[in-house]
C-alpha cells in the first residue's frame, strides 16, 4: 500500500509546478469556504467586471482609449443599476407586499376547496386526512410567519449590508475594469516562472468563466423579460414577482425550473382554479422552459461548459452546501475547473518527463 501511495505521489507531485498548483487551489478553496460571506462584495464586483469586460474590449477594438472605454461602460452600468433600483425593485416589492396581504384570503379559499375533496372523492380521501393535512400546513405557515417576523426585526443590519454593497460594488467594478492588467500582472509575478501547467488550466478556465458569467446573466434577463411579458399578457397576478423567480431559477440547472413551477402553478390555481386560463398559463410556462433549455442554453453556452448533467447536479449540491448562493452560482465553473485540472495535470506532468532528454545506452559510442 505504501509503495502504491509513493508511486502515485511521484507521478502527480514530482513536478514542482504541480505542487504549487495544488497549494494555490487548496488555499483558494480554504479562503472561499472560510471567508466567503465577508468577501461577497468583492466577488460581486468581480462577477460584474467579468460581465462588463467584453464591452470594454469591444470599444478598444474600435480604437477607443482604455480610460474612455472604462468610463463609458461604467456609466452604462450605473444607468442599468439605477433603472433596476428605481423601477424593477419597487415593482417587485409592491407585489410581494400585496401577496402577503392576500395570503389569509388565499388560505381560506384553499382550505374550503380541500374540505370538499372528501365529498367528491370519498373512496380516495377521508375527512381525517384533510384535517391532518390542513393542520400540518398551518403549522408550517406559522413557522414561516415567525421567520418573516425575525427577518423584519433584523432588517436594519440588512439595510446596512445593502448600503455597503451599493457603495463598495460600483467602486470595485470600476477598479477591476480600469486596472485589470495591473492586477493580472501582479498576480502573475507571484507565481513561479515555470508555470506551463497553470497557464494551460488558467487559459481554459478564464475563457470559460467569462463566457459562463455573461451567458448566465443574458439568460436570466431574457427568460425573466419573456416570462414577464407572457404573464402580463395573460393577466397573471404578481407577474413581475413570478418573472423574477423564473429568471433567477436558471441559476440552478434542472432543479431551478422544477422549483419555480410551484409558485407559478399556485398563483394560477388560486386565481383561476383548474380552468382553461390555468391550463394556458402552464402550457406557456412549459414552452418558455423548453425554449430556454433547447434553444437559448445551447446558443449561449455551446463553448462555455461541457459537463454531464449528473456532474452539474453534483457540483450544485456540493458547492451550494459549502458556500450558499455563490456556491450555486459558481458550481458549473468550479466543476469545469476540477475537470480541467484532472485533464491537464497527468498529461502536463508526463509531458514534462517525456520532454526531458534521455540518455540511451550506446549513443556516445556510436557518435564517437
Amino acid at each position: 500500500m505504501l509503495k502504491v501511495f509513493q508511486g502515485w505521489m511521484h507521478r502527480y507531485f514530482s513536478d514542482e509546478e504541480a505542487v504549487v498548483l495544488a497549494v494555490v487551489l487548496a488555499l483558494g478553496f480554504a479562503i472561499i469556504i472560510s471567508f466567503g460571506d465577508k468577501l461577497a462584495p468583492l466577488l460581486t464586483g468581480l462577477v460584474l467586471a467579468y460581465l462588463l469586460q467584453g464591452l470594454v474590449t469591444l470599444l478598444r477594438r474600435w480604437h477607443v482609449p482604455h480610460a474612455l472605454s472604462v468610463w463609458l461602460v461604467f456609466l452604462l452600468f450605473l444607468g442599468a443599476l439605477s433603472a433596476l433600483l428605481g423601477v424593477v425593485v419597487p415593482l417587485v416589492w409592491r407585489q410581494i407586499t400585496n401577496l402577503f396581504n392576500e395570503l389569509p384570503r388565499m388560505l381560506v379559499q384553499w382550505q374550503a376547496q380541500l374540505e370538499h375533496l372528501p365529498e367528491q372523492y370519498p373512496a380516495l380521501i377521508t375527512q381525517g386526512q384533510i384535517e391532518r393535512l390542513i393542520g400540518s400546513i398551518n403549522g408550517e405557515l406559522g413557522q414561516f410567519g415567525q421567520w418573516v417576523l425575525s427577518q423584519s426585526l433584523a432588517s436594519l443590519p440588512m439595510l446596512v449590508t445593502i448600503l455597503v454593497y451599493l457603495v463598495l460594488v460600483p467602486i470595485l467594478v470600476f477598479f477591476f475594469l480600469m486596472d485589470n492588467q495591473k492586477i493580472s500582472n501582479w498576480m502573475v509575478s507571484q507565481l513561479p516562472r515555470e508555470r506551463r501547467l497553470m497557464t494551460q488550466v488558467w487559459t481554459e478556465m478564464n475563457q470559460q468563466i467569462a463566457n459562463y458569467i455573461r451567458g448566465k446573466v443574458v439568460e436570466i434577463l431574457i427568460v425573466g423579460a419573456v416570462s414577464y411579458i407572457c404573464f402580463a399578457v395573460l393577466k397573471v397576478n404578481y407577474a413581475a414577482l413570478l418573472a423574477v423567480v423564473v429568471g433567477l431559477s436558471v441559476l440552478v440547472p434542472y432543479i431551478g425550473a422544477t422549483v419555480a413551477t410551484i409558485p407559478v402553478a399556485l398563483i394560477g390555481l388560486f386565481q383561476w382554479g383548474l380552468g382553461n386560463e390555468f391550463m394556458v398559463l402552464m402550457i406557456v410556462y412549459a414552452v418558455i422552459q423548453a425554449l430556454d433549455g433547447n434553444v437559448l442554453v445551447p446558443i449561449l453556452f455551446s463553448e462555455a461548459v461541457n459537463l454531464h448533467p449528473v456532474a452539474i447536479i453534483a457540483a450544485i449540491l456540493i458547492f451550494g452546501g459549502l458556500w450558499g448562493f455563490w456556491g450555486i452560482f459558481f458550481a458549473i465553473p468550479l466543476a469545469t475547473l476540477f475537470k480541467a485540472v484532472l485533464y491537464a495535470w497527468p498529461r502536463g506532468v508526463e509531458a514534462a518527463h517525456e520532454a526531458a532528454p534521455v540518455d540511451h545506452p550506446g549513443t556516445t559510442e556510436q557518435l564517437d
